[in-house]
């Protein structure tokens, strides 16, 4: 089985595994400081941040790239179909989305900082996501 969490070549977290049958999960990976917790099979994949949650898809991915700070979240998620991926960002705030560099337009977080978003995956394909702080 592969690693459910862990730092790439580049720095980046990876994370998350959408081939597993069952449920798996990975708990105090340390990271930047943090600690972080994955939780992943073919149905969500959801990974928290220091018991905080940071993203979600629906059904699962496997997360490359990811990199965060305050004016812009980053990654490139695998999966088997159309995802529906949460992050969590600023509260209230509006986000420029871009998929594979293409400018999606602008989405704004809810009142909890969540943000909704819908990715076209297909099967040995990843998708690169950005989203910037406006």
């Amino acid at each position: 089985m592969a690693e459910l969490i862990y730092v790439q070549d580049n720095g980046k977290l990876a994370f998350g595994d959408y081939t597993l049958n069952e449920k798996a999960k990975a708990d105090g990976f340390e990271f930047g400081g943090d600690l972080y917790k994955v939780k992943t099979f073919k149905d969500i994949t959801r990974l928290e941040r220091n018991g905080m949650f940071v993203y979600e898809s629906v059904p699962g991915t496997k997360v490359t790239d990811f990199s965060a700070n305050s004016k812009e979240v980053s990654f490139s998620a695998e999966g088997t179909t159309d995802t529906q991926v949460t992050v969590d960002l600023e509260a209230g705030k509006e986000f420029k989305l871009f998929i594979d560099g293409t400018n999606i337009g602008k989405m704004k977080t809810n009142l909890g900082g969540k943000l909704v978003l819908s990715v076209q995956l297909t099967s040995g394909r990843s998708s690169a996501v950005r989203l910037v702080k406006q």
